[in-house]
């Protein structure tokens, strides 16, 4: 089997044909990057355990399974992270919360990453402005594993503590971001999500059990004239900016992704004396 032959079996198996060629490029120990390399190389011929493991993760992913989490490895915000079934999958959409981040870091710069996950935002954060102070919170200590993972193989010196939410910290900020769980417990779509994990996704009836807590506890927290930031779902905004305004915070607002989706919403806490 050569290449072309190996791309054509992916997509009989109902593979997209990005996902045969970064497959192929994996078992081929080379960069994700080197699509043109299959293009340019596509009567090379497979060796016998290359053929074979090409054809175990085609399975795979036909099986539903990420394509991150059969290669390992996920690009966020031009960031390379180690990334498997203890942590979410980073998503495209999370890098509308640390654009708006980096937007809103200040001269002396205290930020805490809520739920962090894979460390994807504060790690984003960090290597864009090595001058900030970084913490990242996460409940699960496997996934703080994999986030402390890559924050080494990164080189970026972020905090990290194992706790729920602003519990795990008594600690005042400058900047509280979080893309925390919110969808509904009962929504269809989780079942294409089964191979992630459900506590990172599912957040009670209306998908805002978490997003109602970190907004109660963010004023405890926050410096005069901090910030919070959420990513939450896409009909969830309004109820957002709600919750925000309704427990005082200011200049409530959401930013759209790049489908034009309000993707997160965000106040500023100012203490008036």
């Amino acid at each position: 089997m050569n290449v072309a032959q190996a791309l054509a079996a992916g997509a009989g198996l109902g593979l997209e044909r990005l996902d045969a060629q970064l497959l192929l490029l994996h078992v081929l120990g080379r960069a994700q990057t080197d699509r043109a390399w299959l293009l340019a190389h596509d009567t090379d011929l497979l060796a016998s355990e290359q053929e074979a493991a090409f054809t175990r993760l085609c399975a795979r992913r036909a099986g539903g399974e990420p394509l991150a989490y059969i290669v390992g490895r996920k690009e966020f915000y031009g960031l390379d992270l180690m990334v498997d079934p203890r942590v979410l999958v980073p998503r495209p959409d999370t890098e509308t919360v640390v654009e708006w981040a980096l937007e809103l870091v200040g001269d002396r710069p205290a930020v805490v990453d809520l739920g962090t996950g894979s460390g994807a935002i504060a790690l984003a954060i960090k290597k864009h402005r090595p001058d900030a102070t970084v913490e990242a919170v996460d409940l699960s200590a496997p996934t703080l594993a994999v986030a402390s993972a890559n924050a080494q193989a990164l080189g970026l010196d972020v905090k990290f503590r194992q706790g729920s939410w602003l519990d795990a910290t008594d600690t005042r900020y400058d900047l509280v971001v979080s893309n925390p769980p919110y969808v509904a417990e009962d929504d269809p779509h989780l079942d294409a999500l089964q191979n992630e994990p459900l506590t990172a996704l599912a957040a009670g009836p209306d998908g805002l059990r978490d997003i109602r807590t970190i907004v109660s506890q963010a004023p405890g927290h926050l410096r005069s004239g901090g910030w919070l930031l959420l990513e939450h779902g896409h009909d969830q905004a309004a109820a957002v900016r709600e919750l925000l305004t309704a427990a005082g915070f200011r200049a409530v607002a959401s930013r759209r992704d790049l489908a034009g989706i309000e993707r997160c919403s965000g106040g500023q806490w100012l203490e008036l004396g």
